[in-house]
């Protein structure tokens, strides 16, 4: 359904959002969510991430429409919802879907962005647990697949210049999983990331560059299948709060990047000649992380 008719029909509804009718699968929900900035206006083409909480897998992704509007049809469960627009505070909840029971509305008020305090000077460890490194692929001439790496591990060394900063992520190339057990066995044999020969994947920073307002620009160097090339994550900073477990710190950020496979000499072409259909050429790599700060007995990220 178009998001603007959805506007309409929910104008009409009586009631409001209460009255709105989406038509939904059996068995499943749907989340309608109107966001608007702090003038009380529709906040168009702001970036709506919708992810389940039980495998950190996303669920639904794209940008509300000029009316504000964003909807996304569910199986039953409980989600975390971000909604980011450049200027404005980065907002985040949870909520749950159940089955057959309407739409879910929800309305949003985005707030004037606050000069963010940046991450204190020192250590800061991944969190695992509330860290995510996700990607997209497209199936060859078909839809697309969502994937994620299940282990890994990393941190930050932040400086008292910024832009002096370090990251180091490892990532543990066999726990790829794309929910196909099938397609999975290919992805870590030697026709693609070969893990027994290339067991990890390392991004290791050279720069943070300030692009301004909550923007930043992550540049390193990316290792995987032997092969090191340079990529640039453009990066949300979510802020810094006080996590509450043990009186920690913890900071978060939101990063992206769009990888060739042919740049780490993984031939797509080759397994299409053997009738493996795995992703096309180009990848869409999401780490959506949280690392923590501790004053005292602070391991060192890994080398």
């Amino acid at each position: 359904m178009p998001l603007g008719l959805l506007r309409r029909r929910l104008n009409r509804a009586p009631g409001g959002a209460a009255g709105l009718t989406v038509p939904v699968p059996a068995g499943a929900g749907a989340a309608v969510i109107e966001v608007l900035d702090p003038l009380n206006e529709p906040m168009g083409a702001a970036e709506v991430t919708v992810t389940e909480l039980r495998n950190h897998r996303v669920a639904a992704r794209g940008a509300t429409d000029p009316y504000g509007f964003f909807m996304a049809v569910l199986p039953p469960g409980s989600y975390s919802l971000l909604i980011v627009a450049e200027g404005l505070e980065p907002h985040r909840e949870t909520f749950d879907i159940v089955a057959d029971a309407g739409p879910s509305p929800r309305r949003v008020w985005l707030q004037s962005a606050r000069q963010l305090e940046l991450p204190v000077p020192g250590t800061w460890l991944f969190d695992p647990p509330h860290t995510a490194i996700r990607f997209v692929a497209k199936h060859v001439g078909m839809a697309h697949v969502h994937g994620r790496f299940e282990r890994f591990q990393g941190g930050l060394q932040i400086a008292q210049d910024m832009t002096q900063s370090r990251v180091q992520v490892r990532i543990d190339a066999s726990s790829i999983t794309t929910g196909n057990n099938t397609r999975d066995t290919h992805l870590r044999s030697a026709d693609f990331l070969d893990v027994d020969r290339y067991p990890y994947i390392d991004f290791v920073s050279t720069r943070f560059a300030y692009r301004g307002g909550t923007k930043w620009s992550l540049q390193g160097g990316l290792t995987m299948h032997g092969v090191s090339r340079s990529v640039s994550l453009d990066t949300t900073y979510l802020g810094m709060v006080n996590g509450g477990y043990g009186e920690e710190l913890r900071c978060a950020a939101l990063a992206k990047a769009e990888l060739h496979r042919e740049d780490y000499t993984l031939n797509w072409r080759t397994m299409l000649a053997r009738g493996i259909a795995v992703v096309g050429p180009t990848v869409q790599l999401e780490l959506d992380v949280q690392a923590m700060y501790r004053t005292h007995d602070t391991p060192t990220p890994p080398e």
